[in-house]
């Protein structure tokens, strides 16, 4: 999956969760769904994406 594939899944997950959330409330159990989706796809961007720095 490209960096950019990735991206718009992520950006398209947050906005689900957004709407979800907005009709169900934060703590209902298909919020956390689509919220511990959310998080496995900034996880793996995290992963994949963002080199470490190394310290000096």
């Amino acid at each position: 999956m490209s960096k950019e594939q990735l991206i718009t899944l992520i950006e398209k997950k947050r906005e689900e969760l957004i709407q979800i959330a907005s009709k169900n409330g934060l703590s209902s159990t298909i919020a956390i769904h689509y919220s511990q989706e959310l998080d496995e796809l900034l996880n793996e961007y995290n992963r994949v994406y963002i080199k470490k720095i190394p310290a000096h």
